[in-house]
């Protein structure tokens, strides 16, 4: 007769090799909390791909200038990631994801209030913006880290990656339905979003999740310093320019070097994100035999293997480098899986419960400057050539694997008590 689930010990507690749906909505903070992130993610599908040309078309603002904005408010907006991971520390919760989503709201109503040729109401509706989803990640992984722990927690990062990702993909394909309406429709798809954003904050505010801090040592306390991971945030920047490939890198590469049709890149967009979807959570799950610091070393490996393909498919010619790009994305894809599903995850194993706010703060600042900087740097280094371009990454990114897989823990004692659980002690990673 077939026995029970295979388990296994990983950071001192058993973890099922399988996981289930309805466990992983509970992990990922409940029924309610799943939805608020459909919506949200719905929403931000439906206008962030579209933001520029809301400012070029509607407000007749020019393209440098619409960008110069958009690019000001993501970089400013990084400025709250400090006063965020404070606030996460004194056990706020899903307050802080409400808030998230609450700020992008006023962002959507100054996009709509400001008037055609009006650049700074458009950059404040950016910064307002940039706010919210640069708060974001930091206090959605607060809230699964509090409800959840282990192995456990790290499929529900992922469950939530895929899910914001499925969302986004849906809110772009209506989006880009709609938009034969013209400006019109692109106002019309401003306030919709603004609407999804201000239920799904409803939602989150609705769980009510706070996490109380356990008593601690000294050096432990809310106010200490949260752990540096000096090594790990430096190789994040490098790390998260693989976000930006298929929307950057290989549409610049597929249309203005290889001369190939647009529905390349479209299709690598498209694969990029059905695959996130359905790969997200399987992958986390299988990679979990192994340490996650490992597992991050082992994506930067793939990244750089897949970057070393790119430069080699460009040199084939032109009928078969597309297809080859296309066909080397997949790789970069599994990569890109590899490294979301254990990069938080590691922070959230490495910093003591009482300063787990600011630890994420500092990741996702890393995060969003990486963000913030790498189209400037993939087209600086596409100018110099394909070698340049993938022979750079790959280089940057092989350097920051090796800091990572090298980096030692600081593992200290520490505690939090989520919602009345029992405390989690920080722990080294394994």
């Amino acid at each position: 007769m077939a026995g029970p689930p295979a388990e296994r010990t990983v950071d001192g507690m058993a973890t099922t090799t399988k996981i289930r749906a309805r466990a992983l909505v509970r992990a990922s903070g409940g029924p309610r909390y799943a939805v608020a992130l459909a919506v949200d993610a719905l929403g931000t599908g439906l206008l962030r791909p579209f933001l520029l040309l809301y400012g070029v078309t509607v407000l007749r603002l020019s393209a440098p200038a619409t960008g110069i904005a958009m690019t000001a408010g993501v970089v400013v907006a990084l400025a709250c990631m400090p006063a965020v991971g404070r606030w996460l520390d004194r056990g706020a919760r899903s307050a802080v994801v409400a808030a998230s989503m609450l700020v992008r709201v006023v962002g959507v109503v100054l996009l709509l209030a400001a008037p055609a040729g009006h650049v700074w109401l458009f950059a404040g509706a950016a910064l307002f913006l940039g706010i919210g989803n640069q708060a974001w990640p930091a206090a959605h992984a607060a809230v699964v880290a509090t409800v959840a722990h282990g192995r456990e927690r790290d499929a529900a990062l992922a469950a939530g990656r895929a899910l914001r990702n499925a969302g986004l993909g849906a809110g772009a394909l209506l989006a880009a339905a709609c938009l034969a309406g013209g400006t019109t429709a692109l106002q019309a798809l401003a306030a919709v979003t603004g609407l999804a954003y201000l239920a799904a904050a409803a939602l989150a505010w609705s769980v009510h999740l706070h996490a109380r801090p356990a008593a601690a040592p000294a050096r432990d306390s809310a106010d200490g310093p949260a752990p540096r991971m000096r090594a790990l945030l430096a190789a994040n920047v490098v790390y998260v320019f693989c976000l930006n490939v298929p929307e950057v890198a290989l549409p610049l590469v597929l249309v203005t070097r290889l001369h190939a049709s647009p529905a390349w890149s479209a299709a690598v967009f498209v694969a990029n994100t059905v695959l996130v979807v359905t790969l997200q959570v399987p992958v986390t799950v299988l990679m979990s035999r192994f340490s996650r610091r490992t597992v991050l070393a082992v994506a930067g490996v793939v990244l750089a293997a897949s970057y070393l393909g790119f430069l080699a498919a460009t040199s084939l010619g032109h009928g078969w480098a597309a297809p080859a790009v296309a066909a080397v994305s997949v790789v970069c894809t599994i990569g890109e899986i590899i490294y979301a599903g254990s990069a938080t995850a590691l922070v959230t194993a490495l910093a003591p419960a009482p300063v787990l706010g600011r630890a994420l703060a500092r990741f996702q600042l890393s995060t969003g400057f990486g963000l913030a900087v790498s189209p400037a740097v993939i087209t600086v280094l596409a100018s110099h050539g394909s070698a340049a371009l993938w022979g750079g990454l790959a280089a940057a990114t092989l350097v920051s694997a090796s800091a990572v897989a090298t980096e030692k823990d600081q593992g200290s004692p520490g505690g939090a008590v989520a919602g009345g659980g029992p405390s989690r002690p920080a722990a080294r990673d394994r």
